[in-house]
Protein backbone atom coordinates (compact mmCIF):
# COMPACT_ATOMS: atom_id res chain seq x y z
CA UNK A 1 0.00 0.00 0.00
CA UNK A 2 1.32 3.55 -1.11
CA UNK A 3 0.90 6.24 1.83
CA UNK A 4 1.27 9.73 1.51
CA UNK A 5 0.77 12.48 3.57
CA UNK A 6 -0.40 15.56 1.70
CA UNK A 7 0.19 19.21 4.15
CA UNK A 8 -1.66 22.45 2.77
CA UNK A 9 -0.54 25.44 4.98
CA UNK A 10 -3.07 28.80 5.00
CA UNK A 11 -2.18 31.66 7.90
CA UNK A 12 -5.62 30.69 8.99
CA UNK A 13 -5.51 27.13 8.52
CA UNK A 14 -3.21 24.09 8.35
CA UNK A 15 -4.20 20.68 6.95
CA UNK A 16 -2.94 17.51 6.41
CA UNK A 17 -4.70 14.88 4.98
CA UNK A 18 -3.06 10.81 4.56
CA UNK A 19 -3.78 8.99 1.51
CA UNK A 20 -3.82 4.99 0.80
CA UNK A 21 -3.46 3.74 -2.51
CA UNK A 22 -4.58 7.77 -4.03
CA UNK A 23 -7.22 7.40 -1.44
CA UNK A 24 -8.03 9.86 1.53
CA UNK A 25 -8.35 7.92 4.59
CA UNK A 26 -8.13 10.93 7.18
CA UNK A 27 -7.79 14.64 7.82
CA UNK A 28 -6.68 17.15 10.65
CA UNK A 29 -7.09 20.53 10.47
CA UNK A 30 -5.50 23.20 12.71
CA UNK A 31 -7.35 26.46 12.67
CA UNK A 32 -6.15 29.54 13.97
CA UNK A 33 -9.28 30.30 15.96
CA UNK A 34 -9.79 26.65 17.49
CA UNK A 35 -5.86 26.20 18.43
CA UNK A 36 -5.21 23.84 20.85
CA UNK A 37 -3.07 24.07 24.21
CA UNK A 38 -3.34 20.69 25.75
CA UNK A 39 0.38 19.73 26.47
CA UNK A 40 1.66 22.77 26.19
CA UNK A 41 3.96 23.74 28.77
CA UNK A 42 3.82 27.28 30.55
CA UNK A 43 5.78 29.46 32.41
CA UNK A 44 3.16 30.99 34.95
CA UNK A 45 2.21 33.19 37.35
CA UNK A 46 -0.38 32.59 40.30
CA UNK A 47 -3.06 35.04 40.03
CA UNK A 48 -5.32 33.39 43.01
CA UNK A 49 -4.81 30.90 45.35
CA UNK A 50 -8.24 29.38 47.33
CA UNK A 51 -7.77 27.23 50.14
CA UNK A 52 -11.29 25.97 50.06
CA UNK A 53 -10.90 24.85 47.26
CA UNK A 54 -7.50 23.46 47.51
CA UNK A 55 -6.50 24.80 44.21
CA UNK A 56 -4.90 27.89 42.50
CA UNK A 57 -5.69 30.16 39.15
CA UNK A 58 -2.73 30.20 36.82
CA UNK A 59 -2.01 33.43 34.63
CA UNK A 60 -0.41 31.18 31.71
CA UNK A 61 -1.15 33.75 28.71
CA UNK A 62 -4.82 32.57 27.53
CA UNK A 63 -7.69 33.97 27.81
CA UNK A 64 -8.85 32.88 30.73
CA UNK A 65 -6.88 31.75 33.65
CA UNK A 66 -6.27 27.84 34.24
CA UNK A 67 -6.84 25.70 37.52
CA UNK A 68 -4.59 24.04 39.23
CA UNK A 69 -5.33 21.69 41.80
CA UNK A 70 -3.12 20.92 44.47
CA UNK A 71 -2.36 17.54 44.06
CA UNK A 72 -1.23 18.38 41.00
CA UNK A 73 1.77 20.40 42.11
CA UNK A 74 4.93 18.52 42.00
CA UNK A 75 8.55 20.40 43.31
CA UNK A 76 9.99 20.09 39.49
CA UNK A 77 7.13 22.76 39.25
CA UNK A 78 8.13 25.29 41.77
CA UNK A 79 10.66 27.89 40.94
CA UNK A 80 13.74 29.61 43.32
CA UNK A 81 13.74 27.98 46.84
CA UNK A 82 10.21 26.55 47.01
CA UNK A 83 12.27 23.45 45.12
CA UNK A 84 13.28 22.65 48.18
CA UNK A 85 9.87 22.38 50.37
CA UNK A 86 8.66 19.38 51.67
CA UNK A 87 5.01 18.06 51.42
CA UNK A 88 2.49 15.78 50.62
CA UNK A 89 -1.28 15.06 49.59
CA UNK A 90 -2.35 16.67 53.00
CA UNK A 91 -0.69 19.97 52.88
CA UNK A 92 -2.97 22.89 52.29
CA UNK A 93 -2.14 24.36 48.93
CA UNK A 94 -1.50 27.96 50.84
CA UNK A 95 1.25 26.56 52.09
CA UNK A 96 2.94 25.46 48.97
CA UNK A 97 2.46 28.93 46.43
CA UNK A 98 1.49 31.99 46.62
CA UNK A 99 -0.16 35.35 44.47
CA UNK A 100 2.48 36.27 42.13
CA UNK A 101 4.35 33.24 42.48
CA UNK A 102 5.82 31.62 39.09
CA UNK A 103 4.86 28.00 38.30
CA UNK A 104 5.68 25.81 35.73
CA UNK A 105 2.75 24.06 34.18
CA UNK A 106 1.32 21.96 31.43
CA UNK A 107 -2.31 21.92 30.39
CA UNK A 108 -3.80 18.46 30.70
CA UNK A 109 -7.55 19.80 29.49
CA UNK A 110 -8.15 22.17 26.94
CA UNK A 111 -10.83 25.14 27.72
CA UNK A 112 -14.04 24.84 27.09
CA UNK A 113 -17.16 26.81 27.28
CA UNK A 114 -16.93 29.46 29.90
CA UNK A 115 -13.98 27.18 31.89
CA UNK A 116 -10.37 27.90 31.36
CA UNK A 117 -7.68 25.19 30.81
CA UNK A 118 -6.95 21.97 33.36
CA UNK A 119 -2.88 22.18 34.46
CA UNK A 120 -0.99 19.84 35.91
CA UNK A 121 3.19 20.53 37.39
CA UNK A 122 3.64 16.89 36.00
CA UNK A 123 5.48 17.83 33.05
CA UNK A 124 6.15 15.39 30.30
CA UNK A 125 7.17 15.37 27.14
CA UNK A 126 5.92 13.00 24.17
CA UNK A 127 7.87 11.50 21.52
CA UNK A 128 7.11 9.05 18.81
CA UNK A 129 8.05 6.03 20.82
CA UNK A 130 8.67 7.66 24.55
CA UNK A 131 7.22 9.85 26.93
CA UNK A 132 10.17 12.03 28.50
CA UNK A 133 8.83 12.73 31.88
CA UNK A 134 12.06 14.92 33.82
CA UNK A 135 12.07 14.72 37.76
CA UNK A 136 11.33 11.10 37.62
CA UNK A 137 13.42 8.01 37.78
CA UNK A 138 11.18 4.81 36.21
CA UNK A 139 10.53 3.28 32.99
CA UNK A 140 6.85 2.44 32.88
CA UNK A 141 5.36 0.18 29.69
CA UNK A 142 2.14 0.35 27.82
CA UNK A 143 -0.03 -2.21 28.45
CA UNK A 144 -0.40 -3.01 25.37
CA UNK A 145 3.22 -4.71 25.15
CA UNK A 146 2.43 -8.38 26.93
CA UNK A 147 5.67 -10.24 26.05
CA UNK A 148 7.39 -10.65 29.01
CA UNK A 149 10.69 -11.06 26.89
CA UNK A 150 9.52 -7.79 24.91
CA UNK A 151 9.46 -5.55 28.44
CA UNK A 152 13.11 -7.10 29.74
CA UNK A 153 14.31 -6.18 26.45
CA UNK A 154 13.03 -2.55 26.22
CA UNK A 155 13.88 -1.62 29.75
CA UNK A 156 17.68 -2.92 30.10
CA UNK A 157 17.65 -0.72 26.88
CA UNK A 158 16.38 2.26 28.29
CA UNK A 159 18.30 1.69 31.89
CA UNK A 160 21.55 1.67 29.90
CA UNK A 161 20.88 5.28 27.75
CA UNK A 162 18.75 7.57 30.30
CA UNK A 163 19.82 9.60 33.04
CA UNK A 164 18.96 9.12 36.63
CA UNK A 165 17.03 12.14 36.97
CA UNK A 166 14.79 10.90 33.62
CA UNK A 167 11.89 8.76 33.74
CA UNK A 168 10.47 7.11 30.39
CA UNK A 169 6.79 5.84 29.53
CA UNK A 170 7.21 3.88 26.82
CA UNK A 171 4.56 3.91 23.94
CA UNK A 172 3.09 0.93 22.43
CA UNK A 173 4.19 1.25 18.66
CA UNK A 174 7.84 0.48 20.22
CA UNK A 175 7.59 -3.26 20.15
CA UNK A 176 10.26 -4.26 17.97
CA UNK A 177 11.81 -0.75 18.10
CA UNK A 178 15.89 -1.46 18.13
CA UNK A 179 18.36 0.41 20.41
CA UNK A 180 19.52 2.74 18.33
CA UNK A 181 16.06 4.15 17.46
CA UNK A 182 15.85 4.55 21.15
CA UNK A 183 18.83 6.63 21.46
CA UNK A 184 18.03 8.90 18.94
CA UNK A 185 14.36 9.64 20.17
CA UNK A 186 15.87 9.74 24.04
CA UNK A 187 18.41 12.47 22.71
CA UNK A 188 16.55 14.27 20.78
CA UNK A 189 13.42 14.41 23.97
CA UNK A 190 16.30 15.37 26.48
CA UNK A 191 17.56 18.17 24.04
CA UNK A 192 14.21 19.25 23.88
CA UNK A 193 14.05 19.45 27.67
CA UNK A 194 17.26 21.06 27.71
CA UNK A 195 16.22 24.29 25.27
CA UNK A 196 12.77 24.34 27.89
CA UNK A 197 14.98 23.85 30.94
CA UNK A 198 17.24 27.44 29.73
CA UNK A 199 13.73 29.10 29.20
CA UNK A 200 12.34 29.00 32.65
CA UNK A 201 15.18 30.35 33.54
CA UNK A 202 15.07 33.21 31.24
CA UNK A 203 11.98 33.81 29.59
CA UNK A 204 9.31 36.27 31.65
CA UNK A 205 5.73 34.59 32.85
CA UNK A 206 3.25 34.47 31.06
CA UNK A 207 5.21 32.34 28.65
CA UNK A 208 4.71 29.31 26.65
CA UNK A 209 7.89 27.25 26.98
CA UNK A 210 6.84 24.14 24.75
CA UNK A 211 3.86 24.05 21.85
CA UNK A 212 3.22 20.14 21.85
CA UNK A 213 0.26 21.43 19.23
CA UNK A 214 2.66 22.68 17.00
CA UNK A 215 2.10 21.11 13.15
CA UNK A 216 5.33 19.87 12.83
CA UNK A 217 5.96 18.27 16.16
CA UNK A 218 2.52 16.40 15.93
CA UNK A 219 2.77 15.35 12.85
CA UNK A 220 6.77 13.61 13.42
CA UNK A 221 5.12 12.24 16.74
CA UNK A 222 2.03 10.50 15.47
CA UNK A 223 1.45 10.32 11.70
CA UNK A 224 5.33 10.38 9.78
CA UNK A 225 7.06 7.15 10.20
CA UNK A 226 8.48 4.68 7.91
CA UNK A 227 5.57 3.02 7.00
CA UNK A 228 4.93 6.85 5.37
CA UNK A 229 6.42 6.38 1.31
CA UNK A 230 6.43 10.11 0.84
CA UNK A 231 5.12 13.81 1.88
CA UNK A 232 4.07 16.85 0.51
CA UNK A 233 3.98 20.24 2.02
CA UNK A 234 3.28 23.64 0.32
CA UNK A 235 5.31 25.54 2.94
CA UNK A 236 8.78 26.01 2.78
CA UNK A 237 9.16 27.44 6.39
CA UNK A 238 7.32 24.71 8.23
CA UNK A 239 8.94 21.87 5.40
CA UNK A 240 11.95 23.10 6.57
CA UNK A 241 11.16 23.08 10.62
CA UNK A 242 10.15 19.26 10.10
CA UNK A 243 13.65 18.35 8.33
CA UNK A 244 15.33 20.25 11.43
CA UNK A 245 13.62 18.12 13.92
CA UNK A 246 13.71 14.58 11.65
CA UNK A 247 17.49 15.11 11.59
CA UNK A 248 18.04 14.28 15.69
CA UNK A 249 15.07 11.71 15.08
CA UNK A 250 14.33 9.76 12.39
CA UNK A 251 16.88 11.25 9.62
CA UNK A 252 16.28 8.25 7.07
CA UNK A 253 12.86 10.19 6.73
CA UNK A 254 14.28 13.19 5.11
CA UNK A 255 14.14 12.15 1.61
CA UNK A 256 10.57 11.17 1.51
CA UNK A 257 10.02 15.30 1.63
CA UNK A 258 8.86 17.16 -1.37
CA UNK A 259 8.13 20.77 -1.54
CA UNK A 260 4.67 21.41 -3.51
CA UNK A 261 5.53 24.66 -5.57
CA UNK A 262 3.57 24.21 -8.64
CA UNK A 263 0.84 27.09 -8.98
CA UNK A 264 -2.59 24.71 -8.14
CA UNK A 265 -3.62 24.62 -4.65
CA UNK A 266 -1.78 21.32 -3.55
CA UNK A 267 -4.79 19.63 -2.05
CA UNK A 268 -6.67 20.67 -5.83
CA UNK A 269 -3.90 18.81 -7.00
CA UNK A 270 -4.62 15.78 -5.28
CA UNK A 271 -7.99 15.24 -5.96
CA UNK A 272 -8.49 16.09 -1.95
CA UNK A 273 -10.53 19.18 -2.05
CA UNK A 274 -13.54 17.03 -3.48
CA UNK A 275 -13.45 14.08 -0.77
CA UNK A 276 -13.80 17.22 1.66
CA UNK A 277 -16.74 18.19 0.21
CA UNK A 278 -18.56 14.67 0.49
CA UNK A 279 -17.44 14.57 4.71
CA UNK A 280 -20.41 16.24 5.28
CA UNK A 281 -22.82 14.31 3.64
CA UNK A 282 -25.07 11.86 5.15
CA UNK A 283 -25.22 9.99 1.99
CA UNK A 284 -21.90 7.87 0.27
CA UNK A 285 -22.69 6.21 -2.69
CA UNK A 286 -20.89 3.05 -3.35
CA UNK A 287 -19.52 2.08 -6.71
CA UNK A 288 -21.75 -0.70 -7.37
CA UNK A 289 -25.18 1.83 -6.97
CA UNK A 290 -25.51 1.20 -3.64
CA UNK A 291 -25.41 3.73 -0.57
CA UNK A 292 -24.53 4.09 3.01
CA UNK A 293 -27.01 7.08 5.13
CA UNK A 294 -24.44 7.92 8.09
CA UNK A 295 -26.49 10.31 11.13
CA UNK A 296 -24.16 11.76 14.01
CA UNK A 297 -26.41 12.56 17.06
CA UNK A 298 -24.57 13.41 20.40
CA UNK A 299 -26.00 9.61 21.89
CA UNK A 300 -24.41 7.58 18.79
CA UNK A 301 -23.55 7.48 15.07
CA UNK A 302 -26.30 5.43 13.32
CA UNK A 303 -25.49 4.00 9.90
CA UNK A 304 -27.63 2.24 7.09
CA UNK A 305 -26.57 0.27 4.34
CA UNK A 306 -29.19 0.35 1.09
CA UNK A 307 -29.13 -1.33 -1.75
CA UNK A 308 -30.11 1.96 -3.69
CA UNK A 309 -30.35 0.66 -8.12
CA UNK A 310 -28.11 -2.09 -7.53
CA UNK A 311 -29.87 -4.91 -8.76
CA UNK A 312 -27.17 -7.61 -8.72
CA UNK A 313 -26.44 -9.94 -11.90
CA UNK A 314 -27.31 -13.03 -10.64
CA UNK A 315 -30.15 -13.24 -7.53
CA UNK A 316 -30.81 -11.22 -4.68
CA UNK A 317 -28.47 -12.69 -1.87
CA UNK A 318 -25.94 -11.83 -4.57
CA UNK A 319 -27.04 -7.80 -4.69
CA UNK A 320 -27.06 -7.63 -0.93
CA UNK A 321 -23.61 -9.43 -0.23
CA UNK A 322 -22.47 -7.49 -2.65
CA UNK A 323 -23.51 -4.10 -1.01
CA UNK A 324 -22.48 -5.09 1.97
CA UNK A 325 -18.75 -6.28 0.86
CA UNK A 326 -18.30 -2.40 -0.51
CA UNK A 327 -20.31 -0.66 2.36
CA UNK A 328 -17.95 -2.42 4.83
CA UNK A 329 -14.99 -1.45 3.19
CA UNK A 330 -16.03 1.84 2.67
CA UNK A 331 -17.28 2.40 6.17
CA UNK A 332 -13.52 1.59 7.59
CA UNK A 333 -12.56 4.76 5.44
CA UNK A 334 -15.72 6.97 6.54
CA UNK A 335 -15.14 6.28 10.27
CA UNK A 336 -11.24 7.06 10.07
CA UNK A 337 -11.85 10.26 8.21
CA UNK A 338 -14.97 11.90 9.77
CA UNK A 339 -13.40 10.68 13.04
CA UNK A 340 -16.24 9.20 13.97
CA UNK A 341 -16.43 8.14 17.51
CA UNK A 342 -18.30 6.83 20.44
CA UNK A 343 -21.10 3.66 19.78
CA UNK A 344 -21.69 3.08 16.22
CA UNK A 345 -24.87 0.93 15.28
CA UNK A 346 -24.56 -0.54 11.47
CA UNK A 347 -27.55 -1.64 9.77
CA UNK A 348 -26.42 -3.72 6.64
CA UNK A 349 -28.85 -4.77 4.51
CA UNK A 350 -30.53 -8.19 5.89
CA UNK A 351 -28.69 -11.45 4.84
CA UNK A 352 -29.94 -15.08 4.81
CA UNK A 353 -26.25 -16.76 4.90
CA UNK A 354 -24.05 -17.06 8.12
CA UNK A 355 -21.45 -17.22 5.63
CA UNK A 356 -21.85 -14.13 3.86
CA UNK A 357 -22.34 -12.06 7.54
CA UNK A 358 -18.68 -13.79 8.42
CA UNK A 359 -17.07 -12.50 4.95
CA UNK A 360 -18.93 -8.78 5.45
CA UNK A 361 -17.64 -8.77 9.35
CA UNK A 362 -14.30 -9.81 8.74
CA UNK A 363 -13.85 -7.12 5.88
CA UNK A 364 -15.00 -4.38 8.39
CA UNK A 365 -12.78 -5.44 11.27
CA UNK A 366 -9.97 -6.40 8.92
CA UNK A 367 -10.14 -2.83 7.11
CA UNK A 368 -10.37 -0.83 10.56
CA UNK A 369 -6.77 -2.49 11.55
CA UNK A 370 -5.30 0.12 9.98
CA UNK A 371 -7.25 2.62 11.90
CA UNK A 372 -4.66 4.30 14.89
CA UNK A 373 -7.39 4.72 17.11
CA UNK A 374 -8.60 2.23 19.44
CA UNK A 375 -11.36 0.41 18.22
CA UNK A 376 -13.52 -2.74 18.87
CA UNK A 377 -16.32 -4.21 15.88
CA UNK A 378 -19.14 -6.32 17.61
CA UNK A 379 -20.30 -9.79 15.55
CA UNK A 380 -23.68 -9.14 14.21
CA UNK A 381 -26.23 -9.34 16.89
CA UNK A 382 -29.88 -10.96 17.11
CA UNK A 383 -31.51 -8.11 15.05
CA UNK A 384 -28.96 -8.41 12.35
CA UNK A 385 -26.85 -5.32 13.49
CA UNK A 386 -23.09 -4.47 13.87
CA UNK A 387 -21.46 -2.07 16.82
CA UNK A 388 -18.11 -0.60 17.05
CA UNK A 389 -16.79 1.03 19.73
CA UNK A 390 -14.14 4.30 18.67
CA UNK A 391 -12.15 6.40 21.14
CA UNK A 392 -11.86 9.75 19.41
CA UNK A 393 -8.25 11.08 18.40
CA UNK A 394 -8.68 14.37 17.83
CA UNK A 395 -11.41 17.21 17.67
CA UNK A 396 -14.56 16.32 15.16
CA UNK A 397 -14.04 17.68 11.91
CA UNK A 398 -18.22 18.05 11.79
CA UNK A 399 -17.42 20.43 15.12
CA UNK A 400 -14.51 21.76 13.68
CA UNK A 401 -15.86 23.04 10.36
CA UNK A 402 -19.24 24.11 11.58
CA UNK A 403 -20.94 25.60 13.96
CA UNK A 404 -24.64 25.99 15.43
CA UNK A 405 -27.24 26.78 12.97
CA UNK A 406 -29.20 29.79 14.29
CA UNK A 407 -32.38 28.55 12.92
CA UNK A 408 -32.63 25.45 14.79
CA UNK A 409 -31.02 26.23 17.76
CA UNK A 410 -28.03 23.68 17.12
CA UNK A 411 -29.42 20.94 15.74
CA UNK A 412 -28.22 21.12 12.51
CA UNK A 413 -24.74 22.56 11.77
CA UNK A 414 -23.81 25.21 9.20
CA UNK A 415 -20.25 25.87 7.60
CA UNK A 416 -18.22 28.49 10.09
CA UNK A 417 -18.07 31.88 8.69
CA UNK A 418 -14.26 31.31 9.13
CA UNK A 419 -14.50 28.24 7.05
CA UNK A 420 -16.04 30.05 4.78
CA UNK A 421 -13.36 33.15 4.37
CA UNK A 422 -10.61 30.00 4.24
CA UNK A 423 -12.85 28.80 1.39
CA UNK A 424 -12.94 31.68 -0.51
CA UNK A 425 -9.81 32.62 -0.19
CA UNK A 426 -8.99 29.18 -1.96
CA UNK A 427 -11.28 30.42 -4.27
CA UNK A 428 -9.36 33.35 -5.49
CA UNK A 429 -6.15 31.18 -5.45
CA UNK A 430 -7.67 28.87 -7.92
CA UNK A 431 -8.67 31.20 -10.43
CA UNK A 432 -6.04 34.09 -10.11
CA UNK A 433 -3.83 32.93 -12.76
CA UNK A 434 -7.16 33.10 -15.33
CA UNK A 435 -9.03 36.09 -13.96
CA UNK A 436 -5.62 37.91 -13.68
CA UNK A 437 -6.50 41.51 -12.28
CA UNK A 438 -9.98 41.55 -13.13
CA UNK A 439 -11.80 43.53 -9.94
CA UNK A 440 -14.58 41.12 -8.42
CA UNK A 441 -17.76 41.26 -6.57
CA UNK A 442 -17.96 39.44 -3.20
CA UNK A 443 -21.27 38.15 -2.22
CA UNK A 444 -21.55 36.53 1.27
CA UNK A 445 -23.62 36.22 4.32
CA UNK A 446 -23.13 39.38 6.28
CA UNK A 447 -21.31 37.10 9.47
CA UNK A 448 -18.51 36.40 6.72
CA UNK A 449 -18.41 40.22 5.72
CA UNK A 450 -17.94 40.94 8.85
CA UNK A 451 -14.98 37.95 9.65
CA UNK A 452 -13.18 39.83 6.28
CA UNK A 453 -13.48 43.27 7.79
CA UNK A 454 -11.98 41.85 11.32
CA UNK A 455 -9.38 39.92 9.40
CA UNK A 456 -8.03 42.37 6.49
CA UNK A 457 -5.17 40.31 6.37
CA UNK A 458 -6.75 37.91 4.68
CA UNK A 459 -7.02 39.23 1.05
CA UNK A 460 -3.89 41.28 1.14
CA UNK A 461 -2.20 39.08 -0.90
CA UNK A 462 -4.88 39.30 -3.78
CA UNK A 463 -4.28 42.68 -6.49
CA UNK A 464 -7.53 42.10 -7.66
CA UNK A 465 -9.76 45.08 -6.53
CA UNK A 466 -12.06 43.09 -4.21
CA UNK A 467 -16.08 44.57 -3.55
CA UNK A 468 -17.72 42.61 -0.79
CA UNK A 469 -21.38 43.25 -0.26
CA UNK A 470 -24.06 41.30 1.81
CA UNK A 471 -27.42 39.40 0.58
CA UNK A 472 -29.41 38.69 3.61
CA UNK A 473 -30.90 35.89 1.69
CA UNK A 474 -27.81 34.58 1.12
CA UNK A 475 -26.97 31.44 3.62
CA UNK A 476 -23.79 31.32 6.05
CA UNK A 477 -22.19 28.83 4.09
CA UNK A 478 -22.68 30.21 0.62
CA UNK A 479 -21.03 32.56 -1.69
CA UNK A 480 -20.91 34.17 -4.70
CA UNK A 481 -18.26 35.94 -6.95
CA UNK A 482 -19.07 38.48 -9.94
CA UNK A 483 -16.77 39.36 -12.45
CA UNK A 484 -17.17 43.34 -13.04
CA UNK A 485 -15.50 43.54 -16.17
CA UNK A 486 -17.47 40.89 -17.58
CA UNK A 487 -20.14 41.05 -15.69
CA UNK A 488 -20.72 37.22 -15.07
CA UNK A 489 -20.91 35.57 -12.02
CA UNK A 490 -17.45 32.79 -11.78
CA UNK A 491 -18.38 31.29 -8.74
CA UNK A 492 -19.02 27.55 -9.83
CA UNK A 493 -16.30 27.65 -12.68
CA UNK A 494 -13.20 27.60 -10.14
CA UNK A 495 -15.22 25.97 -7.32
CA UNK A 496 -13.56 22.94 -5.96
Amino acid sequence: MFTEIIINVHPYEKRIAILEDNKLVELFAEKKEQELVIGNIYKGIVRNVLPGMNAAFIDVGLSRTAFLHQRDIELTSLLGHKKNLKFNQKTKISDIIHRNDEIIVQVKKDPLGKKGARVTGRISIPGKFLVFVPGSKKVALSRKITSSEEKTRIKNILNKIKDNDVGLIVRTDTEGIGEDDFVQEYNGLKKTWKLISKQIRHAKAPYCLFDENDLSYTLLRDLFGSYVDRLVIDDRKIMNRIISKLKSISPELINRIELYEEESPIFDSYGIEDDIENIFKSRIDLPSGGNISIQQTEAMVTIDVNTGSFTGRNNYDDTVKQTNLEAAAELARQIRLRDLSGIMVIDFIDMNNDSDKDDVFNVLKNSLKRDRATNKVYPFSPLGLVEISRKRTRPSLLLTYSEQCPHCNGTGRLLSRDSVAVKITRWLKRAKYLIGNDPLRLIVHHNVKTYFEDNPEMLKDFTNKIEITVDYNLDLDKFKIISLAKNKELTSKYYA
